[in-house]
């Protein structure tokens, strides 16, 4: 029964386990060397399919929730939060058709680590603490929302 399922303290736990992910994956493929196209190949492909899911998270549930419960003056870093992750998206489609034999792709792979190190960031320090701040009664759902999501998609907590 999804009542009795064990929530996430917070609805924003799960999505900063992602962006602890998301660092250690970029750092990681920064210590492969240029023989490692392989490696390299499936990195790429693991972290924009990660990125993906957690955009979409956000996106279609987390600053909708946002959106509706602030107020207005309180609204503009959820919209610079969406153009970054328009930014995001086309440099993960860039390198997609790159590849890792382009000698430009391990620059454009540190540019979008940059990018989206950046933006959780700002996520954390500004969107995190407007959503825990919201009462309960507007948490709650959100909050159940990413965890039936996550489990629905595979991801999140233990994945």
């Amino acid at each position: 029964m999804s009542d009795t399922k064990l929530l996430p303290r917070r609805a924003t736990d799960p999505l900063k386990v992602d962006h602890r992910m998301f660092a250690q994956m970029f750092k990681d493929f920064a210590r492969l060397d240029e023989w490692s196209v392989e490696q390299k190949i499936e990195m790429f492909r693991t972290l924009a399919d990660r990125l993906a899911v957690h955009a979409a998270l956000e996106e279609q549930l987390f600053y909708p929730a946002l959106q509706r419960n602030v107020p207005a003056e309180d609204r503009p870093p959820i919209l610079e939060a969406r153009e970054e992750h328009k930014i995001v998206k086309t440099l993960l489609e860039e390198l997609a058709e790159l590849g890792p034999e382009d000698e430009s792709f391990d620059a454009k792979m540190k540019v979008l680590g940059e990018r989206v190190n950046h933006h959780a960031k700002e996520e954390e320090r500004e969107l995190f603490p407007l959503f825990n701040a919201l009462p309960d009664r507007d948490r709650e759902p959100l909050t159940r929302a990413l965890a039936e999501r996550e489990d629905e998609w595979g991801v999140g907590r233990g994945a």
